[in-house]
Order: C-alpha cells, then sequence, then structure tokens
C-alpha cells in the first residue's frame, strides 16, 4: 500500500542559499547560544524592512530569493522521497510509527502543505489500519498519535479506539501524546478523551515535578503542552518555536536519515523566512491605511491593528492568502474602532448618526455628519468595504459587495440595542443578551468577508445554510463568553452587563462572581468542541477551507482570552507580533552547525 517514489528529474545546479554577510548561514536566520534553557520572548523593531509600491528588495536580495526558491524545491524534492520509501524497518508498527511522526513534524514547522498528496497517502494507509483494529493499533504512542492527526485531518475516528489503553504508564513520550490526542474533543460525550486528559496531564505534571532539576527537551515540550493547549496558540507562533526548537520535535523521527531531519528544518527555515518579508510588507502598507484613514486620531479608540493583523498572518500564514490577511486586519481594527466608539466614544446622538449612515449606504449623501469623528468613521468603513466588496466580486465572479454591507448593518443595530439597553435600564435576560451578543462581538465583518478570499466559490445559498449560521453562532458565543470571563471587572466599572453579571443577577445573588465565572466555562467548552466537530466534518455545505477560518478565530480568542485580557493590553503580546512579523528566526548554534546544504546539492536532481 505504500506510494511509489516520483519520477526522475531532470539535472540541474542548485545555487547557493547563503547569505555572505551571515557567514554562511541561511538567509534571514541569526545565531544563538547553544542552551538548554527556555529562551524568553523579546519584542524588538525590524531594521530595513521592504517599501510597499516601492523598489522592495535589492538585486542581492532577489538573486538570494531566487536561490531560495530553487533550494526549497530540491528539499521538498528529497523529503518526499523519504515520504514515499519503502520499508525498511523490522515491523510495519515501527514504520506507521515513523511515517505519522514525520507527518507531525512537516505540520508542526508549518511545511505540510507542500506535501499534501504525500501525506494524504500516508493518512490513508493509517485509517486502513485503524478501520481494522490492526495489533499495531496496541502500541500507545502510535494509537494516540494516529487518533489525534487523522481526526486533525476529516477522518472519522471514534475514541472508542483509546479505550484499551491502561493507565498504568510511565513512558513520558506516550503520555504526552495521549495527553494531545485528548484535547482533540469534538463532544460533550467522549468522556473517555477526559478522563485520558485528567490522568495523563497529572502523571505528566508529577514527572515535571520530580524531574526539575534536569530539563530535556522532552520535558520541555510536556510543559509547553500543558500550559498552552493547542486551541490557544496561532500556528505560525507555534511554527517558529518549533523551528528555532527543532532539537526537542526531531527525536520521533530519528529513525530517518540525518540528513532528512536537516532537509525539514531548512525547508521550515526557507517556508517561514519567504512568508515574514510578505507579512512586512502587508503590515507597512496596513500602518499606512490607518493613517491615511485618519483612525489614530481617534482619542477614544484603541489601535489594535498588530494584534489583528498577527492573528491573520499567523492563522492564514500561506503568502498567496494576502487579500484575505488584509481584509481581516483592516476590518479587525474598524471593528474596534466601532466597538469602543459605542462603548465610551460616542454621544448617543453620534451613535444613531452613524447607524443611519450604514443604514442608507447608497444614499448617504442624504444624511449630514453629526461630527467629525462620525465622519471618520463612517468613510473608514465605506472605503473599505467598497475596495474590499470590488476585489471579494472579482474573486467570486459575482457581486457580493452587498453582502458586506448587510454584515456592518447588522451589526450597528445590534449595537444600538446594547446602548438602548444601557440608557433604558433594562436588564436582559442571558438568552437576550447571548443572542444579541453573537453579533456585537463583532467576529462578522472579519471572518464572514474572509470567507470570499480562501479559494472555493460562495454561493448565495451557501450564505443561508443552517450550517454557516451554525459555524458563526459557535464561533461568536464561545469568544463573547471567554471574553466575558476575563473582562467583567473592567467592563463592570464602565456600567456594562455582560454574561457573568447577568449570571449573578438573575440568581438573585445566590451565585458569586467565581461561581459565575466557573459556570461559564461549560458552555464554553461545549461551543468550542461543537466547532471543531462542524470543523472537521466532511461533505458539508460550506468547504473545508472556509470552515477552518471560523476554528481560527475561535483560536484567536483563546489566545487572547484564555489567561487573562490579553487583548485590551497593548504590550501583552507585542513579542508574538515581533515574533511573527519582525524578528528573524533565532537557531541554536548546534542546529546551525548542522544545517549543511552541501551534500543536499551534490546529490539532488530536480524539476525545471
Amino acid at each position: 500500500m505504500m506510494v511509489n517514489p516520483p519520477p526522475g528529474s531532470s539535472s540541474l545546479t542548485l545555487p547557493t542559499a547563503r547569505c555572505s554577510s551571515r557567514g554562511g548561514l541561511l538567509c534571514g536566520v541569526l545565531p544563538m547560544r547553544s542552551t538548554r534553557a527556555p529562551r524568553p520572548a523579546v519584542a524588538r523593531v525590524a531594521k530595513n524592512k521592504p517599501q510597499v509600491g516601492g523598489n522592495v528588495a535589492s538585486m542581492p536580495n532577489l538573486l538570494g530569493s531566487l536561490n531560495c526558491k530553487v533550494e526549497k524545491k530540491a528539499r521538498e524534492t528529497q523529503t518526499k522521497k523519504q515520504l514515499h520509501k519503502p520499508e525498511e524497518v523490522p515491523t510495519c508498527q515501527e514504520s506507521l510509527h515513523r511515517q505519522l511522526s514525520m507527518v507531525d513534524v512537516l505540520q508542526k514547522i508549518g511545511i505540510s502543505r507542500h506535501f499534501a498528496s504525500e501525506i494524504k497517502s500516508i493518512l490513508d494507509f493509517t485509517y486502513s489500519y485503524w478501520l481494522q483494529r490492526d495489533e499495531i493499533m496496541l502500541d500507545v504512542e502510535t494509537c494516540a498519535m494516529a487518533f489525534r492527526i487523522l481526526r486533525m485531518n476529516g477522518y472519522n475516528v471514534s475514541a472508542d479506539g483509546l479505550s484499551h489503553i491502561s493507565t498504568d504508564l510511565s513512558d513520558t513520550r506516550s503520555l504526552l501524546e495521549l495527553y494531545k490526542a485528548s484535547q482533540v474533543s469534538t463532544s460533550d460525550d467522549e468522556l473517555i478523551l477526559d478522563i485520558i486528559g485528567y490522568w495523563s496531564g497529572h502523571l505528566l505534571r508529577q514527572q515535571l515535578k520530580s524531574s526539575e532539576a534536569q530539563r530535556t527537551p522532552l520535558l520541555r515540550e510536556v510543559e509547553h503542552v500543558l500550559d498552552s493547549p493547542f486551541y490557544t496558540m496561532l500556528d505560525r507562533l507555534e511554527h517558529k518555536r518549533n523551528i528555532e526548537q527543532f532539537d526537542i520535535i526531531e527525536h520521533p523521527i530519528l529513525q530517518l536519515t540525518w540528513q532528512t531531519n536537516q532537509d525539514l528544518l531548512a525547508l521550515g527555515v526557507m517556508d517561514f523566512n519567504t512568508s515574514q518579508s510578505i507579512y512586512q510588507q502587508e503590515y507597512q502598507h496596513l500602518e499606512s491605511w490607518v493613517r491615511e484613514s485618519r483612525l489614530n486620531r481617534l482619542p477614544f479608540a484603541r489601535q489594535k491593528l498588530a494584534y489583528f493583523y498577527l492573528s491573520a498572518a499567523s492563522t492564514m500564514f500561506p503568502p498567496e492568502l494576502s487579500d484575505a490577511r488584509i481584509l481581516w486586519a483592516k476590518n479587525g481594527a474598524l471593528t474596534t474602532v466601532v466597538d469602543d466608539f459605542f462603548d465610551v466614544g460616542g454621544s448617543k446622538d453620534e451613535l444613531e448618526n452613524l447607524t443611519a449612515l450604514v443604514e442608507m449606504w447608497e444614499h448617504q449623501e442624504e444624511t449630514e455628519y453629526y461630527s467629525e469623528q462620525v465622519e471618520i468613521v463612517f468613510s473608514a468603513i465605506y472605503s473599505s468595504v467598497n475596495e474590499l466588496g470590488s476585489k471579494a466580486s472579482t474573486v467570486q465572479g459575482r457581486d457580493v459587495t452587498g453582502h458586506l454591507v448587510e454584515i456592518w448593518q447588522e451589526l450597528l443595530r445590534n449595537m444600538m440595542t446594547e446602548v438602548e439597553w444601557r440608557t433604558g435600564g433594562y436588564v436582559p435576560t442571558l438568552d437576550e443578551y447571548i443572542e444579541n451578543a453573537v453579533v456585537t462581538f463583532a467576529l462578522g465583518p472579519i471572518v464572514l468577508p474572509a470567507l470570499y478570499f480562501v479559494g472555493p466559490k460562495i454561493t448565495e445559498s451557501m450564505v443561508i445554510d443552517p450550517e454557516y449560521s451554525e459555524l458563526f453562532r459557535l464561533t461568536s458565543t464561545c469568544g463573547r463568553l471567554l471574553n466575558d470571563v476575563q473582562t467583567y471587572e473592567r467592563e463592570y466599572k464602565e456600567g456594562k452587563l455582560n454574561s457573568v453579571s447577568l449570571l449573578v443577577l438573575h440568581n438573585d445573588g445566590s451565585l458569586t462572581i467565581p461561581e459565575a465565572r466557573r459556570k461559564l466555562q461549560k458552555p464554553i467548552d461545549t461551543c468550542r468542541r461543537d466547532l471543531l466537530r462542524l470543523v472537521l466534518r466532511e461533505d458539508d455545505a460550506v468547504p473545508r477551507p472556509c470552515k477552518e477560518l471560523f476554528w481560527n478565530i475561535c483560536k484567536t480568542c483563546y489566545f487572547f482570552y484564555y489567561q487573562g485580557d490579553a487583548f485590551s493590553c497593548q504590550e501583552e503580546k507585542a513579542g508574538a507580533v515581533d515574533a511573527v512579523i519582525h524578528d528573524p528566526l533565532q537557531l541554536p548554534m548546534n542546529l546551525l552547525s548542522d544545517l549543511d546544504l552541501s551534500t543536499l546539492r551534490e546529490k539532488t536532481k530536480i524539476n525545471h
């Protein structure tokens, strides 16, 4: 059932992809001292960033970029040969574990999309063994890894396949795989995953306590996984961490050749560097847009462009998704400005004026601006929606600008409802609040228009399909409740009601604030699991690439609100912004010394 290797290819001399100024290092990589201690994040401002619209790169950099493309193709060819490599190990069990480990590493360093067909062959092969309940699945580490990877790639695997696993385990790597498998639950009914997550997490924490003096790479990985569930992390941040700490994640595939491991690392480095240069240009363009739109002149408005672009670049990271990233970041920044305008910046007259302008979209000249603030906010919304709507209409082959306008109209209507509640002293029921908050959490203008830019054609029937609405409802409810739990104190001081205060009020004071916050954890977990099940389910109305955007924004909400209100703090995630957009990769000296291109260059033949 193994896939044959790709056919032979024509010869092409492989030029170097090293920067002369770096003393032989890969472009965009900074050396750092080899250390086993965790490295703190350092926020730094990038120097000599390429300018949008000008001479983006010098000739040496351009040649280096071309060389990197050739080098990248060569690395991919070598890696594909390893993915297709015939059995060379004594047992099929060891072969399956090796191949799954390689798939896992490709995903961890962000290059799996370059090997989609090879990975599908491996996962189809693995799934056939899973369905047969083959004896190789009795190996704990292989079984847990197979379950997690198959499920997250859309295969229908039941958690019952893990029910045979014993709790009497001391092997750290097996426990770690079990814990990671427990996190991909898609239903509150998967009690086996809750049980496995509880005892495997407990045993791993015990191992950390007993091994404080000796932090091996594996234990550092254990600590990271326990502290940061996968649904709280952004992909590109994790890719960078895994590339920079490749000595931690490469252990499971040591059965592969040394050269293959170095090929994987080099591919990850080149892919990240190529993407980061694009991110820098896009972010410069967005900063110019903020100034041109005069959003930076609004004294009440939080400037959150960096955070929204971070979430866009970290989840929609392939270079070709530039339009989706730009839209995501622009509308994210705009929704924050509008939210602040409704919360603290605008009078009721100004808010009614802005709402009327958006409602009369095509006839807005008939309505005067109540204030300069209204004019700035509306003009930014109007120009951005029309520009992005025109692009989306071209991509989709039909006019979708009207849909983008409707999204903004619904948002402002529901925000006015909250204003009326607040000014009229009305206390809504929890259900009334949640129904309105699904819209006012303001994910609509961010995620829904972005669907038009990720590849599939979005038909009108798809937009009104119940699955489309349910994906949005689950995402927004999860995000709203996460935000409420972490922002209760600030919103209480501002006189705003949220789900925490409403729970307390409607229980006649019998429920304390800490109890209300704990009680909301259940619906948060349920929404996340139900959303993941919808995203992974095949053959539905909404295509998988579109459904993944809902999961991306859900992870973004967890990223900012999992352990506090990081979104409201300008500096809380500044290190993450720099890590993805500005800071070059920093590889330990031991990895740099191994990252030698010469062997690959001598023996690799690639296609033109």
